[in-house]
């Protein structure tokens, strides 16, 4: 027998060794956690009179040198050393002993706490020298944590490093409750009652619950003033996670509050130690009862908790609710990086939060480093707003809670009509959508609903003659100036693409084919007609193809690009908007004052405009082009993967809506499995991306397997974004080939439909479009084809979300699993010979949502079972026990 030599190292020894340079003081604590150094930092700088302190991050001491170097120049020399460690002894077993043996050599007062306030390590306990109700005492201030207690925390260090006596015992701090900037934790009779004004909706019942779900807090404050108050104001609570309160790192917190006050709103910041614990979600649901607020803000990650299609806490509040991203990606990768999140974000604060229907409001904050603490030897992270972003979603608030007061009679709508692929009698096209008829159907429910709508056309051809010819629109000046207070970066990218912006009626920009020049390449000779869309402009002002009913406009915006080249501009990622299109947007924005913007039918050209994919800058073409407009989309209910970019780029309420009936053949098989793998992949993109790169050969390699790349047009030598471009187009034109029973008429039933949930998906299409625009929350449903087996998408009408769970593991994520299970099995067997017997796997939503179920996946091929998956939905119906012959090791016990 041969025994196969090896050598082993744990994870510190592969770490970088550093020297932290510091220097000795009376007290050095150490975490794992910034929150925790954070705290000790500020409540140390609040008084003078404390011994000296020195902080160190435990991630810099994971090298046994490192360990070794700060313990002899600074550990070595101080009175207290404390110490709280994430995950236990063997997370630093090297310092732990170290410090172990160090205290005890020079009679130091050593505090080794567990991260998690709940646990217990008896070897922690046993390797400290300050007796366990000591360690109890200090481990108590960071379970309720907290400036009040950082302070009786530093107090206390300071007695066992010989100060004053005079320390207190750590105070309770709840798991919910409201908080004011600059007065913390505030008490509940004293901020809620006089805030709003008048009597909650639930009178003193209300009061009473609110005082039964929330333990006495801390630090109350007297009477609020006038301005305080938010009487006859739009209430708009914002509820963020306790650790950053505790933490003292609400600085987000504290920048939305102000940019709300500024525009006129009473915000209520309600910290929360998760949507998901009981208490915190009794006391948010009181409160909001008790408010009556206009929208909510919520900094919270994931989803809120209940099951898909449960009725959730945003449900029961029937009011819009903004989902406001304090990332964890710093700020120099956002601002480089057109992708805009880590994936981790992007699963965390904008995938899962869909399940909610919430509507992404944008990143208000990102990590930063603090500036060095010379003193205290401290550098750490923190929240830190970014201003701009802020203010973008104070806007959008602003202009939702405008929709909502503004009486139905006098709101001014936008309702855009698409117009792609604009081919000859296809003006006004959507996937599955009849929308000049969708339209006249909205103009007469809305008219219904005491909207001021005039003039509605009798039929669809006079919806379309009535838009034929361009009318007036933007004034050149108007346009000129509001375009010269854009980013420079933005201006530029347009002028090196389109020539100048208009000054003059006889204003000629560049010729069409233009696109891609410098902004110093010279305009051509001054002449009316050299765009690509000559009618869009008249005498000395663009001219847009619209008409006006009452107080609603339908149009068609102009092209984003060269009409030539329209399908290719349609997606380019770097060709930004004409003048024509940026002046639209300017146009109802500014000049037609519209309250909201209806995008009817999948899809238009603005979600596909130039900029990040998510979490945008003031830089990014669709942000730039519908302002901070609300805007409700109806989409067709079985295209997920198009309806995440309206969410996620231009913060649209998705409605969806069914697609008509199919007659004859949909899809064969092959195409099938190819229009499965494109969904994985765009969802995959932006998560992970080995799992998108796995996905885009695998796309590749199929479609020239089956034969379907020759179909499609796609070259062998054809670059691998450009080949995935293609067949998608191509697998759109054959789904749209399929449609052959008529289009669907939004929010009205085929005639003589007799199946009741199509019936019930009419009416619930009809409603959900008049409460968006009364700016109420719409309940959130999962995407898919009711043709294949997706029944759970009826009734239509509800926002759509994208993520759906029962998908997880996809095939490919199936595939890296299996690598990665066949990885653990060979490494145990070479390390201990033997087969392993049990493995326990913690699995989190996120991650796996990320990877597509990839460690699930793991597990599964560890027992020894495949998943089964259903051809029409891609969903995981049962699993498949493999034989051991087949699997050739016993099966893995998985917990």
């Amino acid at each position: 027998m041969h025994l196969l030599a090896t050598s082993s190292a744990t994870l510190d020894d592969l770490a970088e060794p550093i020297d932290l340079a510091q220097k000795p003081a009376d007290i050095v604590a150490l975490s794992f956690s910034d929150s925790d150094l954070a705290g000790i930092a500020a409540a140390w700088r609040a008084d003078t009179g404390l011994p000296s302190l020195r902080l160190a991050a435990l991630r810099d001491l994971r090298h046994p040198m490192s360990v070794d170097l700060w313990i002899d120049s600074v550990a070595s020399n101080a009175k207290v050393v404390l110490v709280r460690i994430l995950g236990g002894y063997d997370w630093w077993r090297y310092g732990c002993d170290r410090l172990a043996a160090v205290a005890r050599e020079k009679g130091i007062a050593l505090a080794l706490l567990p991260g998690e306030c709940r646990e217990e390590d008896a070897r922690l306990d046993a390797a400290s020298t300050v007796a366990k109700d000591e360690l109890e005492r200090l481990l108590a201030f960071f379970r309720e944590g907290g400036p009040d207690n950082m302070a009786g925390l530093a107090a206390r260090l300071s007695v066992l490093a010989g100060g004053a006596a005079n320390a207190p015992e750590a105070k309770p701090v709840p798991k919910a409750g409201f908080y004011l900037p600059g007065k913390g934790v505030v008490e509940l009779k004293a901020f809620f009652s006089p805030f709003t004004g008048r009597r909650s909706r639930q009178g003193d019942e209300g009061q009473d619950r609110l005082s039964r779900v929330a333990p006495p807090l801390i630090r109350p404050f007297g009477p609020p003033s006038p301005r305080e108050r938010g009487e006859g104001k739009a209430i708009i609570p914002i509820l963020f996670y306790r650790s950053m309160l505790l933490a003292a790192d609400a600085a987000p917190v504290d920048a939305l509050f102000a940019a709300l006050e500024k525009r006129g709103m009473a915000p209520v910041p309600i910290f929360v130690a998760s949507l998901k614990d009981r208490t915190s979600l009794a006391f948010v649901e009181d409160a909001i009862a008790a408010l009556a607020p206009a929208a909510i803000v919520t900094t919270t990650a994931f989803a809120s908790g209940a099951e898909p299609g449960s009725e959730t806490l945003f449900d029961r509040a029937g009011v819009p609710v903004f989902q406001a991203i304090v990332a964890t990606t710093r700020r120099e990768a956002w601002a480089e990086n057109q992708r805009g999140l880590a994936p981790a974000d992007l699963a965390m604060h904008v995938v899962l939060p869909e399940l909610d229907g919430r509507i992404l409001g944008g990143a208000i904050a990102f990590k930063s480093e603090r500036p060095l603490d010379e003193e205290l030897g401290f550098r750490g992270q923190e929240n830190r707003p970014e201003p701009d972003r802020v203010e973008s979603l104070a806007g959008r608030l602003s202009a939702m809670i405008r929709l909502a007061q503004t009486p139905r009679a006098e709101r001014r709508l936008a309702i855009l009509i698409p117009d792609y692929p604009n081919a000859t009698g296809r003006t006004g096209y959507a996937v599955g959508l009849d929308v000049p008829e969708s339209v006249l159907a909205m103009l007469r429910d809305l008219k219904a609903e005491g909207y001021s709508v005039g003039g509605i056309p009798e039929s669809s051809r006079e919806l379309l003659e009535s838009l034929r010819e361009p009318s007036a629109g933007s004034r050149f000046e108007d346009y000129s100036n509001w375009f010269s207070q854009l980013p420079e970066k933005t201006r530029e990218k347009v002028v090196g693409a389109w020539g100048d912006a208009p000054t003059s009626p006889l204003w000629g920009g560049r010729a069409e084919g233009a696109g891609g020049g410098s902004k110093e390449s010279p305009p051509t000779t001054p002449t009316p007609d050299l765009q690509s869309d000559p009618p869009y402009k008249g005498e000395g002002e663009f001219r847009f193809r619209h008409a006006t009913f009452g107080n609603i406009t339908v149009a068609l915006a102009p092209d984003r690009g060269r009409s030539a080249d329209r399908r290719a501009d349609y997606h380019d990622p770097e060709l930004p908007p004409r003048h024509e299109l940026l002046a639209f947007g300017h146009w109802l924005q500014a000049d037609r004052g519209c309250h909201a913007i209806v995008h009817v039918g999948a899809h238009g050209t603005l979600e596909w405009l130039p900029g990040k994919a998510v979490a945008l800058s003031s830089d990014c073409f669709p942000e730039i082009v519908t302002g901070r407009l609300p805007v409700i989309y109806p989409f067709i209910v079985s295209n997920p993967g198009e309806a995440a970019h309206a969410k996620r780029r231009i913060a649209a309420v998705t409605l969806g809506h069914l697609p008509p009936p199919l007659v004859g053949a949909e899809l064969g098989e092959a195409e099938r499995k190819l229009e499965h793998l494109v969904d994985e992949y765009a969802q995959a993109d932006g998560l992970d991306r080995r799992r998108r790169d796995r996905l885009a050969k695998l796309i590749a390699d199929t479609a020239r397997e089956t034969g379907l790349a020759r179909e499609a047009g796609i070259a062998d030598d054809l670059h691998a974004d450009e080949a995935l471009q293609k067949i998608d187009a191509w697998l759109c034109d054959i789904k749209d080939f399929a449609l052959k029973d008529g289009q669907h008429v939004y929010g009205r039933a085929a005639p003589g439909e007799t199946d009741p949930m199509r019936l019930q998906s009419a009416a619930r299409e009809r409603e959900a479009l008049i409460a968006a625009l009364d700016g109420r929350h719409i309940r959130p449903g999962p995407a898919g084809a009711p043709a294949r087996g997706r029944t759970d998408v009826l009734p239509t009408g509800r926002n759509l979300f994208t993520a759906d769970p029962r998908t997880m593991p996809t095939p490919t994520a199936y595939e890296l699993g299996r690598l990665a299970a066949d990885e653990v099995v060979r490494r145990y067997l070479q390390d201990h010979g033997d087969w392993p017997r049990s493995l326990v796997m913690d699995l989190w939503g996120s991650a796996s949502l990320r990877t597509g179920g990839e460690e699930i996946a793991q597990g599964l091929n560890l027992m020894g079972v495949k998943p089964v998956w259903d051809a029409a939905t891609g969903r995981v119906t049962g699993v498949e026990v493999q034989p051991l012959a087949q699997l050739g090791r016993p099966r893995v016990d998985v917990t």
